[in-house]
């Protein structure tokens, strides 16, 4: 029996797995890096240990110091979470000779399914379809996927839909992949343009497998998953029972134990499906199907290590669960950091089964904790469960809309607009479906009354902090000849006055303003917004979060004076997040044209190319390679040809 268990990961799902061991009895062990020491599941841990440094390459892929770890705090067992080493056949094997219980599948599973190429000849060979790949490509094969053979999350993977770029877009997914995961081995698949992701979730213990479901994970952006949900909507019944069967023959095939997912590409189409890759270890997006099947995976996995059945922990529920992945990021899906002043998510359970109808969180962070460009830029997975998929739609996107989160950009209001689309509504989204809608912009058409709020509450906020005339109204004036404007960035100025009676604005009835309130009327409909402002120092520009019942909005007030030190040259290039300078490809002097590369950086996980804004020549290149970078740094200098 497992006593202690050391959670070789980080974040929400190193929380999820210690909320099954509090409830099963069985002490926890975390493992930390130094950006990390402050969140929550090193705090919630009996034990914790730290690993000098911040990059995975220092800390969490260091199998050497986890497992020593594991000595040291007296663990017993070490369970991998996703991510990191999950994937790892050397690290499970390490774990295993160190004389400790794995919570994993075993280690030549792990290498089986693990190389990608040789994962579909073993699924082939088990008579479970697959993507043939031809091998001298022509135009008809078009388009086509390049895929890292060790990957994952999106990382070394490019569609190409002109053979004139194949050769470019290997070069650049090997790169990738060497940087995500070591190893840049890749190779070539058909794509299947209008295709749904559907997973098969499996179980297995030393009498066989079981199958728990599938899930729909078609709503990508970038080959990451965005939405999940338990059961796939629309899937015909005889498609999934062949979908189990051949999940259950690819098992057989290797001797799997443990918690493991078959993904597939389904053609609905054609009604026809083919194996992907089987991911040997606990999903992201497992939480939906906990709540759609009621059970615990972590228990499941808990019990298939110490040798005991699961036939007693697999009793099927049903009803509908949907998921959502919160990340840090803006709305055209550039990661972000920084500090989250406020990290409020409504739920009804706190990373575990839900008895009844209901939203549960699974969060890496709370309020006060800083996110930062070492790791993935996901900070929570919201989940909802009910008897239907329109019920669970509708308490997931109430619980969005009430969330309150402040300091960092997240894809709060994108995820919303995903959940409440027709297309989703219908079920009837692809891998390609949000890729291929439109951005949303960063001001929603009815944000003008948040705007107004935000503006009156700086107002009051300034008034309230007065040191003398504590009674005479905000920017009362005594001859009133012209409004107080606040302007932010991208709208329009608000212009308002202050009054004996309280504030006035034209079209909008200021029922009741507090520094962190507003109560607005338009139209006769009354709102309720509250809000809170922030300056990364005295004098800085302040930015307003404003959460109004339908939307929130992020606003920096432009200052009536420009510091003329804070303007950049023409052409410069700024830094689009913080990150890591991975190569730069120009030199100064160098001409280019629109579109060239001119340096590449890697951030939360991914690479991010900084182009060309125009024809021109490079007159600066003010990083080099290794170097870190803030957000709005200047990289370089490209002068416009006159």
């Amino acid at each position: 029996m497992i006593q202690r268990l050391l959670v070789a990961n980080r974040g929400e799902i190193a929380r999820r797995v210690f909320a099954t061991c509090r409830r099963l009895g069985i002490e926890t062990v975390a493992v930390h890096s130094d950006a990390d020491a402050g969140l929550p599941y090193v705090a919630e841990a009996d034990h914790a240990v730290r690993l000098p440094g911040d990059a995975p390459s220092d800390t969490y892929l260091r199998i050497d110091l986890v497992v020593e770890a594991a000595r040291r705090s007296g663990a017993d067992a070490v369970h991998p979470g996703y991510g990191f080493l999950s994937e790892n056949a050397a690290f499970a094997r390490a774990v295993i000779d160190a004389g400790l219980t794995w919570v994993g599948p075993p280690p030549d599973a792990i290498e089986a399914m693990g190389d990608k190429v040789r994962a579909k000849a073993i699924a082939e060979r088990a008579g479970v379809p697959v993507l043939s790949a031809p091998d001298q490509p022509t135009g008809a094969d078009l388009p086509l996927l390049v895929k890292a053979s060790a990957g994952g999350g999106g990382r070394g993977m490019r569609v190409v839909r002109s053979l004139d770029r194949l050769d470019a877009e290997i070069d650049a997914a090997r790169a990738e992949a060497e940087s995500a995961f070591g190893d840049g081995t890749v190779f070539v698949e058909p794509y299947v343009e209008a295709g749904r992701h559907v997973e098969v979730q499996v179980m297995a213990d030393a009498s066989g497998a079981l199958v728990l479901g599938s899930r729909d994970c078609s709503v990508q952006r970038r080959h990451q998953k965005v939405v999940e949900e338990a059961p796939a909507p629309g899937l015909p019944a005889d498609t999934w029972d062949r979908m189990a069967e051949a999940a259950d023959q690819l098992c057989v095939a290797i001797g799997y134990r443990g918690a493991g997912t078959v993904e597939f590409l389904y053609d609905a189409g054609a009604d026809r499906f083919f194996f992907l890759e089987m991911n040997t270890r606990l999903q992201v997006e497992h939480p939906v199907t906990e709540l759609h099947r009621g059970v615990d995976l972590v228990e499941m996995q808990l019990a298939v290590a110490e040798g005991r059945g699961l036939g007693e922990l697999a009793e099927p529920r049903g009803g509908h669960a949907i998921e959502v992945r919160l990340y840090a990021e803006d709305a055209a899906y550039v990661p972000q950091s920084g500090r989250l002043v406020t990290f409020d998510l409504p739920a009804d359970s706190e990373l575990g089964p839900l008895d009844r109808a209901g939203v549960r969180v699974d969060s890496g962070f709370a309020s006060g904790n800083d996110v930062s460009t070492f790791y993935d830029a996901m900070l929570a997975k919201v989940v909802a469960w009910a008897p239907t998929r329109e019920q669970a739609i509708r308490m997931l996107v109430g619980a969005l809309r009430r969330a309150r989160i402040h300091g960092v950009t997240t894809n709060r209001d994108q995820l919303v607009e995903i959940l409440t689309d027709p297309v989703f509504v219908a079920g009837e989204m692809t891998t390609t479906w949000l890729e291929s809608r439109p951005i949303s912009a960063e001001s929603p058409s009815d944000s003008r009354p948040s705007v107004v709020a935000a503006a009156l509450m700086l107002a009051a906020g300034d008034a309230s902090r007065r040191t003398v005339q504590h009674g005479v109204p905000a920017a009362w004036r005594n001859v009133v000849s012209q409004p107080q404007r606040t302007t932010f960035e991208g709208h329009e100025p608000v212009e308002w006055w202050g009054t004996r009676d309280g504030f006035v604005v034209d079209g909008i009835t200021v029922l009741e303003v507090s520094p962190t309130h507003a109560r607005l009327e338009v139209d006769g409909v009354a709102t309720e917004t509250r809000g809170q402002w922030y300056a990364d120092h005295p004098g800085a520009p302040r930015e307003v979060w404003v959460d109004g019942p339908a939307v929130s909005v992020r606003l920096r007030e432009v200052p009536r004076f420009t510091d003329p030190s804070d303007a950049v040259a023409s052409g410069s290039l700024l830094a689009p997040m913080p990150g890591t300078v991975v190569s730069v490809k120009v030199a100064a002097g160098d001409d280019v044209t629109a579109g060239d590369v001119v340096l590449v950086l890697e951030a939360m996980k991914m690479q991010h190319t900084v182009t060309a804004p125009h024809d021109g020549t490079v007159t600066e290149i003010d990083v080099e390679p290794g170097a870190q970078v803030a957000s709005g740094e200047v990289l370089a200098v490209v002068e416009e040809h006159a």
